[in-house]
């Protein structure tokens, strides 16, 4: 009886354990219900803080930093230096810059000291320096400035174990800077960058910029030459030639004009002459005195064709009155007239140009009763007959212009360069 009384109970603890370990269906949902596991097996989570809130390694809220250290005492040392990480942009006309730089500051707050073993710095993020005292610095003439917060803001605060504070932030800025463009594009500039606080002293940082002048020589240099040279060529263009010489004479100063009107609409509107406007506004004198050569050399070759059409319709009315013989109703000779005077038998034909030519040749050779002054008339009148195509003004042009425009790039480059 014992041994069966042994038996039922083992089968019975045997069943309750089977049952134990099978899995149990929620009455509601009808998902498993899993079994929690022992508490023998649960591990420890190390990130988790205890019942007990550890003491704060910086005693913040234990000190009003609304007030710099050691207020009421003297001073606080702030250092103060700046990493220049690029310089991105340089405008004339808004007389401005704007560059990337890195400004850190160290100072030292003894309410922040914490006691470390190994005597390390600990570093926080830009959410500490809203409830801590920092120098209140910022930038004079300064336009617009923003501190860079992708992904972050990018702003780094060490502190060390003594309460010395490294604080560091990365800023864009776009400051004033007052430019002189006397002697631009051959000038250099120096900007400053000032820093200044209510409290502490101001800090300068000055840049020198000296600008490349090979980005000038070919955008505006060199296609004033190239207009001046251009307006050179219509010294040698027959003058004879109105179309050709005017269309180059008008196409060389509108060119100009542009140039001029180009650079200075990428400038300030200054007061005062740039070294460039001198260059400019000497190409463009250069230019428009040639197209005065033109029209000068226009009207004396007018006033003389006139000149020498009247002394021809002159002499071929006193032909007649010489020699007492018929004149035509035009007041010019007959065609026997023409030919006896000449020594030609009546039987040749001229044209009317050559009998006017013949009859100016005859009374020079048969002029020996006339006085002197008349000799020298008509010498005067054979030489304005036969002139040539290419004035005396345009002769002297071609090496007056550029000799002068010549002496005038020695005297500029040599004073502004």
């Amino acid at each position: 009886m014992p041994h069966f009384t042994r038996l039922v109970f083992f089968l019975f603890c045997l069943m309750v354990l089977v049952e134990s370990r099978k899995p149990r269906r929620r009455k509601r949902t009808g998902q498993l219900e899993t079994p929690k596991p022992s508490y023998l097996y649960k591990k420890l989570d190390v990130t988790k803080v205890g019942k007990g809130k550890p003491p704060p390694l910086l005693r913040v809220e234990d000190h009003d930093f609304s007030m710099r250290p050691a207020f009421g005492g003297p001073a606080i040392p702030v250092g103060m230096d700046v990493q220049v990480e690029s310089l991105d942009s340089i405008s004339e006309v808004d007389m401005d810059f704007t560059m990337t730089l890195y400004l850190r500051h160290y100072w030292k707050d003894e309410r922040l000291a914490f006691p470390s073993a190994s005597n390390k710095s600990m570093t926080f993020d830009g959410r500490l320096v809203k409830k801590i005292w920092v120098p209140d610095v910022f930038f004079v003439h300064s336009k617009r400035s923003f501190t860079h917060d992708t992904t972050t803001d990018n702003i780094m605060l060490r502190v060390f174990p003594d309460g010395h504070v490294l604080y560091s932030m990365r800023i864009t800025v776009t400051a004033m800077c007052n430019m002189d463009f006397s002697h631009f594009p051959l000038d250099t500039q120096t900007c400053s960058l000032e820093l200044e606080s209510c409290w502490y002293n101001r800090l300068y940082i000055n840049f020198t910029l000296r600008r490349h002048i090979f980005f000038f020589l070919l955008q505006t240099y060199f296609p004033a030459t190239l207009m001046v040279m251009l307006s050179w060529v219509s010294f040698w263009i027959d003058r004879r030639a109105v179309p050709a010489r005017v269309s180059l004479g008008i196409t060389t100063v509108l060119t100009t004009s542009t140039i001029i009107t180009g650079v200075n609409a990428s400038m300030p509107r200054v007061s005062y002459i740039k070294a460039v406007d001198i260059y400019l506004w000497v190409s463009f004198v250069f230019v428009f005195l040639s197209v005065l050569e033109y029209a000068a050399v226009n009207y004396l070759t007018t006033v003389q064709e006139r000149k020498e059409r009247e002394l021809r319709e002159k002499f071929s009315c006193m032909c007649g009155m010489l020699h007492s013989r018929t004149m035509m109703l035009d007041g010019s000779c007959s065609e026997s007239e023409a030919n006896s005077l000449a020594g030609y038998p009546r039987s040749h034909i001229l044209t009317e140009e050559e009998r006017q030519d013949k009859i100016v040749a005859h009374l020079a050779l048969n002029s020996g009763s006339s006085s002197s002054g008349k000799k020298g008339l008509l010498k005067g009148q054979m030489g304005l007959r036969i002139f040539q195509n290419t004035h005396a003004i345009d002769k002297y042009s071609r090496l007056i212009f550029p000799a002068s425009f010549i002496f005038f790039n020695l005297i500029y480059w040599s004073v502004f360069s």
